[in-house]
């Protein structure tokens, strides 16, 4: 039977989440509610537009010569792609199936990676989000728990899965030296790790807070400068690097 799921909005060249250019899907809903978030829009699991898998794939379909020249392929992001797993792994079975393209999923690990064993058999990438390495900030942050996503991180590290790690950083929230230490020391224990990738915090979303009629919680807050991110590459490939010694 053929899934039906809520669809957020489509990119057709996108060429940041995930190798080569990718078609890109965002998904509704989402549990987690990240105070830099920049589509609060997909939070809602009622919201965007309702689409079969072969609405999907023929969206895809005329760009197809782009993903495969570039090494790229498909990416399923969110919202939180999990959340509509069948709906995710149809279409991920349907693109290797017709046109043998590379799959990617962009998670924030907060769903469990055990119960979604047909979806990850045909991922072949996924880019995990780790919010905040320190449990009572991740929950300030996202109000959640980390400890999900760092179970989802060692569940694909044991299930040979390929992975990018990626860290959204916020000036003030992300700049202690213990907590990005921290972080690197728990990347170095995962096996599959292909990428870490710092993304700068950035306040493009704020306008969707302001339409939505929602209180912007970093209102003031600015972008970090480079040196910032660099900081922070090198405190956590320190962290890495105790891990090994």
């Amino acid at each position: 039977m053929s899934h039906k799921g809520r669809v957020h909005s489509l990119e057709t060249f996108g060429t940041v989440d995930g190798p080569g250019i990718r078609f890109v899907l965002f998904l509704q809903g989402c549990l987690m509610k990240c105070q830099y978030c920049h589509n609060p829009d997909t939070w809602n699991f009622d919201g965007g537009k309702e689409m079969t898998v072969d609405e999907v794939l023929a969206e895809i379909e005329p760009y197809l010569n782009y993903y495969r020249s570039s090494g790229g392929g498909l990416t399923i992001s969110g919202g939180e792609p999990t959340l509509q797993a069948g709906f995710v792994a149809e279409i991920f079975r349907e693109v290797k199936k017709r046109w043998n393209l590379h799959t990617t999923l962009d998670s924030n690990g907060f769903n469990n990676a055990e119960k979604l064993h047909d979806l990850m058999d045909v991922t072949d990438l996924v880019l995990l989000d780790i919010k905040h390495i320190d449990n009572a900030k991740h929950k300030v942050l996202t109000g959640v728990s980390n400890e999900q996503t760092l179970r989802t991180a060692k569940w694909l590290s044991e299930h040979g899965k390929k992975m990018w790690i990626r860290h959204v950083y916020v000036p003030g929230i992300h700049d202690q030296e213990d907590d990005l230490r921290g972080l690197g020391c728990f990347i170095a224990t995962l096996q599959g790790v292909e990428k870490f990738e710092i993304l700068p915090y950035h306040q493009m979303g704020i306008y969707k807070w302001k339409e939505l009629g929602r209180e912007y919680p970093l209102e003031g807050v600015p972008s970090p400068a480079d040196d910032e991110v660099q900081r922070a590459y090198k405190l956590i490939e320190e962290g890495r690097n105790m891990q090994t010694v």
